[in-house]
């Protein structure tokens, strides 16, 4: 008996600690992001919400490999995206292949 409470008060702690991690819609307030490098001469980018890390991204999202985007203009083109997504309540903010696609990121004619 005892064993199953200590099951579910860690369940508990592991679903609460999870979900502070990405700030809720009401706690975004100045969204700010830096182009970084990256593995091979490439770019990423990091998203602060008030000053605080909450997105590090590296490499190219939804795609294969750990290299990141080509210029450094690309990844601010996905980092800008990503924060109108998070402006728009979308929790965790994704970005499709196809989403790259038609901003002009990655090649229509790959993947």
């Amino acid at each position: 008996m005892k064993s199953i409470f200590l099951f579910y008060v860690l369940l508990f702690f592991c679903f609460t600690t999870k979900a502070q991690q990405f700030p809720s819609y009401t706690a975004i307030k100045n969204l700010t992001y830096k182009i970084i490098p990256s593995a091979k001469k490439t770019w990423g980018y990091d998203i602060y919400n008030n000053d605080k890390l909450i997105i590090h991204q590296p490499s190219v999202p939804a795609m294969p490999g750990n290299n990141g985007f080509t210029t450094r203009e690309v990844a601010e083109k996905v980092a800008k995206k990503i924060i109108e997504k998070i402006r728009h309540g979308e929790n965790p903010p994704t970005i499709s292949v196809d989403e790259m696609k038609e901003l002009g990121v990655i090649p229509s004619n790959k993947y």
